[in-house]
């Protein structure tokens, strides 16, 4: 009599038929139909709430600004401004409606050098609230039909973090990095094709202010028979920063065309000139290039200060990610103890003023300085490693401004 051989208790396969048959309690499942229970219960979870972006997460202002106290040196007043926006913003998101009273959202632009922090900031607060986060470059957008990205691979972008989960994206934050370089050419409207600058402007109107956008899901250009994936962008935060270089002068000028009359001096004496940044208004940003629509559509305006040697020195160890922690630990993985002396600290900022690198430029002079330990100590025998005033005086002795702003 002839043996009969083990199915599937899902598809009915039998064991000759199928790579591998899983035996239960009281039946079999073959590799084919796991396989396909798995990406059924994938679909599943994208498209329900309870994925890695659940119930949205309110966090009180002053809450949110002790957070960023912890990854940010400085920068109190955009800290506040950015803290109560996004509370009320997902506040307003948490509300339930028994009125007539519609609360707008209030998307942000942050104005300051590079190298400040700001998109700092805006990713540390969406690592604190949980919701998606993109940065995009905005000088990669160019109007539709043109070489270069549509305004829609903003909403893509966010989708793809959001595992394309659409619930989810559509409370997320886009931080749009670069917004001052797609400012208009001149201080008059283009009578001709302004592609990469007030075309992007104008396209991107219907994203800040809230409408139902169709989004190709793959990005790319949109094709009539691709699929379209729909995006309400009305709860959707927006966070633009940019340099705005040379909008100094144009905030000097204006405040100086005030300055007239009999209190003019004293007036005068009341600015201070070393941080122009602060006296920033919207009038200032139109007439940088950005059309007064954008400027309406983003009504939190402030700014980051420029960063003094003392907020350089703090950078380099006071923040939970800072610079010195993040060598001590790469040295730690090879079982190697790193000491760099606080006067080896002041070098580094001290070179850092006097290159006018900012921020950024600590860590090409720290990988400067440490490059050859990093090459010779994973080799060596030694357990501890200590970076004195000499040696790195030795390190920098031949290395240009030019070379570090490069790194």
């Amino acid at each position: 009599m002839k043996r009969e051989e083990n199915k599937c208790t899902f598809c009915g396969r039998p064991r000759s038929e199928v790579s591998m048959l899983i035996g239960g309690i009281s039946g079999f499942i073959c590799d084919s139909c796991v396989k396909q229970a798995n990406d059924i219960l994938d679909e599943e979870l994208k498209a329900s709430d309870n994925t890695k972006f659940g119930k949205l997460k309110l966090v009180k202002p002053q809450a949110i600004k002790e957070y960023l106290d912890q990854y940010v040196i400085g920068q109190d007043e955009a800290k506040k401004f950015l803290s109560v926006a996004v509370y009320n913003h997902y506040k307003r998101l948490n509300q339930v409606s028994t009125d007539d009273v519609e609360i707008e959202k209030s998307n942000i632009i942050l104005v300051g050098e590079t190298g400040t922090g700001k998109t700092l900031l805006a990713r540390t607060i969406a690592r604190l609230i949980e919701v998606p986060f993109t940065i995009v470059d905005a000088t990669v957008l160019t109007e539709a039909g043109y070489v270069g990205e549509d305004i829609e691979s903003i909403l893509t972008r966010l989708l793809q973090v959001a595992d394309y989960n659409v619930k989810a994206a559509e409370r997320g934050i886009v931080f749009i990095d670069e917004i001052d370089k797609i400012a208009r050419k001149g201080d008059n409207p283009s009578i001709t094709r302004d592609v990469s600058g007030e075309g992007v402007q104008q396209g991107l109107l219907k994203l800040l202010e809230g409408s139902i956008v169709n989004v190709p899901p793959q990005g790319g250009r949109k094709h009539p028979d691709q699929k379209m994936i729909p995006v309400d962008t009305k709860n959707i935060l927006f966070i633009c920063g940019g340099a705005f270089d040379g909008i100094k002068n144009k905030i000097a000028n204006r405040l100086n065309s005030r300055v007239v009359g009999y209190n003019s001096d004293r007036d005068k004496d009341q600015i201070d000139f070393n941080n122009l940044l602060q006296y920033i208004a919207p009038q200032d940003l139109k007439s940088f290039g950005l059309i007064p629509e954008i400027i309406g559509r983003l009504p939190i305006l402030t700014h980051l200060d420029p960063l003094d040697r003392d907020a350089l020195r703090r950078i380099l160890t006071e923040p939970k990610n800072s610079l010195i922690r993040q060598y001590e630990k790469m040295f730690s993985l090879d079982g190697i103890q790193l000491k760099i002396d606080d006067d080896v600290l002041d070098f580094i900022v001290d070179k850092a003023v006097e290159f006018k690198v900012g921020a950024r430029g600590l860590r090409s002079i720290c990988e400067t300085i440490l490059m050859d330990k990093m090459y010779e100590a994973p080799s060596g025998k030694a357990k501890s490693l200590t970076i004195d005033l000499s040696y790195a005086r030795e390190r920098l002795s031949h290395v240009s401004a030019a070379r570090l702003r490069q790194v």
